[in-house]
């Protein structure tokens, strides 16, 4: 009896504990936002107290990402709204209730429908106006400075572990993982000679049958994959990040020091070069995704803090240095939504 008691108790506790871990302070609104050909389904997140005076619209990185990130973005709609802004978020093509393929777009393609996105949004009595921020992870940095640099609302970029060469970052990732990997002189060079082999078959425009008779891949890429890569791997933000410059738009670049994925040495020294005063690097102890390295590295810990305490995820200071960078952005806009 006493250890049925003893059960109940913890289960209720793990329940309170999960409650409280996901219970964050915004209302979400679903929308549909139409686009030519099709609609993106979309997550408006503001504050639960309050009236959002700004708004942050969000661009994903790579992959399938669901508005919310399966949750993982609510941290960061939290952090906005404490800041009085409202953010929005939307399905990529293809993902969720989302019509399209996202694996059939170019970053020029990407930065077009996060401009009709935002076109839209301006005109919605729901959605509010004051300052329009972009924020953007990993492969966003081939979209940020491309949105902002055609737009005159733009007040501001958030840019989270943002690459600036496609091909460059690509043999970072690689030398990184087999380092991380502790991979012995015969595994570096055959993963090297398969990432060479890769890079001169996308050099000739092969197509996909060619790639897959040719490739050294171990896990060659699927047809998708491979039309994807072939539209974008020649992408380079170095231009974009010059026509954003000429722009009155401020830049806060998130750099995790344990980032295997982007080199942040080449990204915080183009984005100084190219910005100067306008860009404010905060480094933090955090992977590519601002997650302690502990939760990329361990994916036991990582599910099991994404389940409890979803903020935990999250470096220390990654929220806080979100969350005042906006507030800055909206000091004359009235008193925040907390």
């Amino acid at each position: 009896m006493k250890k049925a008691i003893a059960s109940v108790l913890l289960l209720f506790a793990g329940v309170l504990v999960v409650l409280i871990g996901n219970d964050y302070r915004i209302d979400e609104t679903r929308l549909t936002v139409p686009m030519a050909g099709g609609s993106l389904d979309a997550v408006l997140a503001a504050p639960k107290e309050g009236t959002a005076r700004g708004l942050v619209v969000m661009i994903h990185g790579d992959g399938p990402v669901e508005a919310t990130h399966d949750g993982l973005y609510r941290p960061w709609f939290e952090a906005a709204a404490d800041a009085g802004f409202a953010t929005l978020s939307w399905s990529k093509p293809g993902v969720g209730a989302s019509t399209g393929d996202w694996l059939r777009q170019s970053m020029d393609d990407r930065a077009a429908e996060a401009s009709a996105a935002i076109d839209w949004a301006r005109r919605q009595p729901g959605v509010p106006g004051g300052p329009l921020v972009l924020w953007g992870a990993s492969q966003a940095g081939w979209v940020l400075p491309k949105v902002a640099a055609a737009r005159d609302d733009v007040s501001a970029v958030v840019a989270v572990s943002p690459a600036v060469n496609w091909l460059r970052q690509g043999r970072y990732n690689l030398l990184a993982e087999l380092d991380h990997d502790g991979a012995d002189a015969d595994e570096r060079a055959r993963a090297i000679a398969a990432s060479d082999r890769t890079r001169q078959l996308l050099a000739e425009g092969a197509d996909y049958d060619t790639y897959r008779s040719n490739t050294l891949d171990a896990e060659p890429m699927d047809a998708a994959r491979w039309d994807f890569v072939r539209r974008n791997y020649r992408s380079d933000a170095t231009a974009d990040l010059r026509a954003m410059s000429a722009k009155p738009v401020t830049v806060l670049l998130m750099l995790g020091e344990h980032d295997r994925n982007v080199d942040v040495a080449e990204t915080g020294s183009t984005y100084r070069q190219i910005l100067g005063d306008k860009v404010t690097t905060a480094r933090f102890d955090a992977a590519h995704s601002m997650a302690r390295p502990v939760m990329e590295d361990s994916a036991a810990a990582g599910f099991a803090t994404g389940v409890f305490w979803p903020r935990a995820l999250l470096a220390g200071g990654v929220l806080d240095t979100y969350r005042d960078f906006l507030a800055a952005r909206c000091a004359g806009c009235g008193q925040p939504g907390r």
